[in-house]
């Protein structure tokens, strides 16, 4: 699957590149609607590996496209994955999930002051909320440490398409990391201080199903650092190779 993720992106950054009389922003166009295609078509093709494979891409979603141009994909792809493939959580979806595009885009260009604020904004209705005080904070570490991180990650490059290729790893894994933690927060944010947990089970089930997302959250925080950290930074450095190619786009 990670094979097949390369090989397509990469096929379409040099097929777009190599037609010179493509307008920057018509190839712009052209790349996210592919990404959304590959965002949609990783949802789908998910099979009982926690949530979604889409949450492999969701990080050079951002970083390749850029925080707007990679929240609308990841919104439209998720979107259109969930169409194909319903399921009745599909709300938490198309919220989260573009929102960690996004994350992952605003560190590419070091603009962490947005995120500082969304994770202030989120963090605090969720501590606000009886339910916030009462689950176990252990549940959230990795948000809160992924909030720690966001100004230091800025920090460990100074562009991701010029980054020296010793710290290109660990610039994605800070970054990937913040942004399948946002994915998180945008979902506990939802359950809890907006109240989807209201609609979806009775109040004695919130707890172990809080604990049990947590759980699932961490492996996937896991996850998605090796897979972006492996995958993500080779495909950067084909990205570098392609004349003229330069991200994030937006």
């Amino acid at each position: 699957m990670h094979y097949w993720l390369t090989e397509n992106v990469l096929t379409l950054c040099r097929g777009l590149h190599s037609v010179p009389l493509v307008k920057s922003s018509s190839k712009s166009v052209a790349l996210a609607g592919v990404f959304a295609a590959l965002h949609a078509t990783l949802y789908i093709a998910s099979f009982d590996l926690w949530r979604s494979w889409s949450i492999y891409l969701m990080p050079l979603e951002g970083i390749i496209l850029g925080p707007w141009v990679g929240l609308s994909t990841a919104f439209i792809g998720s979107i259109v994955g969930r169409m194909i493939k319903p399921i009745d959580l599909w709300m938490f979806g198309i919220i989260a999930e573009p929102l960690g595009a996004f994350a992952s885009g605003l560190l590419a260009k070091k603009q962490w002051k947005l995120l500082m604020a969304i994770y202030g904004v989120m963090l605090t209705a969720y501590f606000v909320h009886p339910l916030g005080r009462e689950l176990p904070l252990w549940t959230i570490l990795d948000i809160l440490l992924a909030f720690i991180l966001i100004y230091p990650a800025t920090k460990a490059f100074k562009s991701l398409s010029e980054a020296d290729v010793a710290r290109l790893p660990l610039a994605m894994a800070l970054i990937s990391y913040v942004g399948i933690a946002t994915d998180a927060l945008t979902r506990v944010f939802l359950f809890v201080p907006l109240g989807f947990y209201a609609f979806l089970m009775p109040l004695e089930a919130v707890y172990p199903t809080f604990v049990a997302g947590a759980i699932d959250s961490f492996v996937e925080d896991v996850l998605v650092v090796i897979v972006s950290s492996l995958l993500g930074t080779s495909l950067l450095l084909v990205l570098r190779k392609i004349p003229g190619f330069k991200y994030p786009l937006s």
